[in-house]
């Protein structure tokens, strides 16, 4: 066991491969907390419930939470967990976080790295010789410079095709015809062993060069879940757990996958018609935590200190890997990020899966969280981070994608 003694704000805290203790992690999130003007705090909550109105309405289904220095200053549930069954949303729903996921693989891959038990810089073939993609490393994964195909794309071929034909005049046309000829790579649920079986029987094209450009694909976070088991020997379910949730005390927050099928909480489209487990749902690392909005505060509170890991690598995390889009957004590792002309950066992810949409932004230097998980397709929860200018004052009308 690696045992490391840091010293913060007069508290050791004792941190090992194991985790964390919660008690010392509960102690350094109670350091965040600062002691906010009653008067101000309640401005603050009146101005957040006009917006949080005009913005979800009636519609919103799901947990909705804005704390400031740790504390929070407005939290909402509404709607269903159930919709069939009139179950309704409570904090102690957990709700799929979709891409969100991905933070808690990137930081628990970044904390092997600070146990110097892999190299940012190690190739995906240590791992899995007969990886069919020689020249990928870790860091490329994180920061999606892989190159890697899109699983989500390849594993289940389009079920059309587009044909060339004559109409009865003669006259050429294409037409989109059923493909008879189209399987899947098989028959049942995919996992994330099946993702890396079909990259190495079937090596399909990369996108791109490794390291040439930025391009989001999920197949990057598959792949690093896979080496968190291979490094550690537990499933990757397993680790998050021990090492992640119960050590910040994330009571409601579990990775579903085929062992934890019993645990599945539906969402639903905008009609609340209800989105069943699909081919892709036993998949994990780019996705398939479920949580609340509490919880998730806890993991930011984590972040926000040495609970985890240490300010120097999570800088490291923050830092843009990428050339910065004409958009201001750009990738770290497992973070998006803003960095908007006479703005703070703004640190975050969103997500989406099925009918989930989620949203977790956050101003650092502020200290400033905004959380926002939907089991119930609206797309109108993106546009939560404009709820920072209540705080700072200054409008964000940028478009973030989902």
């Amino acid at each position: 066991m690696i045992v490391r003694n840091l010293l913060l704000l007069g508290l050791v805290v004792f941190s090992s491969s194991c985790g964390i203790s919660q008690q010392n992690s509960s102690k350094q999130s109670d350091a965040l907390l600062s002691t906010m003007d009653p008067a101000l705090k309640h401005q603050y909550a009146d101005t957040l419930k006009i917006k949080y109105d005009k913005l979800l309405g009636k519609g919103f289904s799901g947990g909705f939470l804005i704390a400031k220095n740790g504390e929070i200053i407005f939290e909402q549930y509404s709607g269903y967990s159930n919709f069939d069954k009139k179950i309704p949303l409570t904090a102690e729903t957990p709700i799929h976080l979709a891409s969100i996921t991905k933070t808690f693989t990137g930081m628990a891959i970044l904390k092997l790295w600070e146990q110097q038990l892999i190299n940012l810089n190690d190739p995906i073939t240590k791992f899995f010789p007969n990886f069919p993609y020689t020249n990928i490393t870790i860091e490329q994964l994180l920061s999606h410079r892989s190159g890697l195909p899109d699983y989500t794309h390849l594993m289940d071929p389009p079920k059309f095709k587009t044909v060339k034909t004559k109409t009865r005049r003669g006259k050429w046309i294409i037409k989109s015809v059923k493909d008879l000829s189209a399987k899947p790579y098989k028959q049942g649920i995919y996992t994330n062993n099946d993702v890396l079986n079909f990259l190495i029987e079937k090596h399909p094209s990369p996108q791109f060069v490794p390291n040439q450009v930025f391009k989001y694909c999920n197949t990057n976070y598959v792949i690093l879940a896979l080496i968190i088991e291979n490094i550690t020997g537990q499933d990757y379910p397993t680790y998050i757990q021990e090492h992640v949730f119960t050590p910040l005390n994330m009571k409601n927050t579990f990775v579903f996958n085929e062992k934890t099928k019993d645990r599945y909480l539906p969402s639903y489209n905008a009609s609340n018609k209800i989105f069943n487990i699909d081919k892709y749902d036993y998949i994990y690392g780019d996705k398939n935590i479920y949580s609340t909005v509490n919880d998730l505060l806890l993991w930011d509170k984590a972040l926000r200190t040495d609970a985890f890991l240490s300010q120097k690598t999570l800088e490291l995390a923050y830092a843009p890997k990428s050339p910065l889009e004409k958009n201001f957004q750009n990738y770290g590792y497992a973070w998006r990020m803003t960095l908007t002309p006479n703005q703070e950066k703004m640190i975050y992810h969103n997500g989406w899966w099925h009918g989930n949409n989620t949203v977790f932004a956050r101003l650092l230097k502020e200290h400033i969280t905004i959380i926002i998980l939907g089991n119930k397709t609206n797309h109108n929860i993106y546009k939560g981070r404009h709820l920072f200018s209540v705080f700072t004052g200054k409008e964000d009308t940028t478009n973030l994608e989902q």
